[in-house]
């Protein structure tokens, strides 16, 4: 299991990593987007800050998951944009969902695999034991 774990680790920091790269060096050009996925695109590029924070997260998100460390603190940070990435495909951008697909299910993994870190988030604390 851990052999499986390392790998599903390791591609979706890599994913990551050479997705955000691209994007905050603009190695590659963008492809022409059509109808409501241009419009959605648009709109976070006219925020003007948006998709450098979100890059500037996939690729911290994306060494912790390469160099093994605070992977369980990447995978609750990372969770929601692979949500998205996943209902940005299923609605917007059919022809990414297999990489939606693979985003939210590795990151599902990383998180059932680490969940004994997550077993303190769910005990009760009472005002008294403060």
């Amino acid at each position: 299991m851990k052999i499986v774990y390392t790998i599903v680790r390791v591609l979706l920091g890599a994913l990551f990593l050479f997705s955000s790269i691209a994007v905050l060096f603009n190695l590659v050009q963008e492809p022409e987007l059509t109808g409501n996925f241009k419009v959605f695109n648009e709109g976070l590029k006219a925020s003007g800050y948006f998709i450098t924070l979100l890059k500037l997260t996939e690729l911290v998100c994306a060494l912790a998951f390469l160099f093994g460390r605070f992977v369980p603190l990447a995978s609750v940070i990372i969770a929601p944009i692979a949500i998205n990435i996943f209902f940005v495909h299923l609605m917007l951008a059919q022809d990414g969902l297999p990489i939606g697909i693979f985003v939210v299910l590795a990151n599902a993994f990383l998180g059932y695999y680490n969940r004994s870190a997550f077993k303190p988030l769910f005990v009760p604390v009472y005002e008294n034991e403060v």
